[in-house]
């Protein structure tokens, strides 16, 4: 790797996004709030997750030169301070066409797949997710985000469903063994760079729960949430719902408990349905040692 292609920190946009989670069938599926194969789901928090999408900093590895045009530096510095998403788009599409070999252009296709994701439009962000990945496969940002985000967005009866839980599972697996070995920044302190690096790893053990849970593996799901959880000053919610589903197939109904207790003290979309999964399962783990 690398260790002097890290690039500076820089501010983006916290992301807001309507998503679904639709959960896959099995014996979760037939008795709890998430729903089977009949097409119900949960909605998932609209903020995209403590763990997953709201991301003040960045830990990306910078592609650009040292010496850069004038009119290069001045359309990308333009294109970096836009906030209007129409706008920002505009002029992320037009850098990449005037300037095709800029060295800015992993962060531009970066920023582009950010702004696609407020807007709800996946398929460019995975587009300009895939362009930054060509240009530096160990984007940690693209990585841990684009590997949270299609667990959490993709429906189970797309034709490609299982190819992308694969391409989620890659995405977030790398992240982890690229933030393993990423040098700290210059511009950092110690204790900021231990921060922006434990809140990448929640994400992607986040994202790995999430596919695993899909694919009704629910003992890896369960040992990927509870990574994503664990000592996280923010968990997310659907991460402690989901845990608590995991548990509750696992027939792990105290520990089942206690993730929905945890789940049920956030507030969001899935409030009132953890209350009840944590009374339900606390209901189960009293018969449970009654036998």
């Amino acid at each position: 790797m690398n260790t002097s292609s890290a690039g500076k920190l820089t501010r983006i946009a916290c992301v807001t996004a309507a998503s679904f989670l639709v959960c896959a069938g099995g014996a979760w599926a037939q008795s709890s709030p998430l729903g089977g194969g009949g097409g119900s789901s949960v909605p998932n928090q609209t903020q995209l997750g403590q763990s997953g999408g709201t991301m003040n900093d960045q830990l990306q590895y910078g592609t650009m030169g040292h010496e850069v045009e004038r009119e290069q530096n001045a359309a990308f510095q333009a294109f970096s301070k836009e906030h209007d998403p129409a706008k920002k788009i505009q002029k992320g599409r037009e850098f990449l066409m005037k300037y095709p070999k800029s060295s800015f252009n992993e962060q531009v296709d970066a920023g582009l797949m950010d702004t696609y994701r407020t807007q709800a439009d996946w398929n460019n962000e995975y587009h300009y997710a895939d362009q930054a990945l060509t240009l530096n496969p160990n984007d940690v940002d693209v990585l841990a985000t684009v590997g949270w985000t299609i667990p959490h967005v993709l429906k189970p009866s797309d034709t490609d469903a299982d190819q992308e839980l694969d391409k989620a599972e890659k995405f977030a697996k790398h992240a982890i063994e690229v933030l393993a070995a990423l040098p700290k920044p210059h511009d950092l302190t110690e204790a900021q760079f231990t921060a922006a690096k434990a809140r990448r790893t929640y994400q992607a053990h986040s994202a790995l729960g999430l596919v695993y849970f899909r694919r009704n593996d629910y003992d890896d799901s369960a040992k990927e949430l509870a990574l994503a959880t664990k000592d996280n000053p923010n968990p997310d919610q659907t991460d402690l719902f989901v845990l608590g589903a995991d548990l509750q197939n696992l027939s792990r109904f105290g520990e089942a408990a206690d993730a929905f207790g945890g789940c049920a003290q956030i507030a969001g979309a899935l409030q009132n349905q953890c209350k009840q999964s944590a009374d339900a399962a606390k209901r189960q783990a009293d018969v449970s040692k009654a036998k």
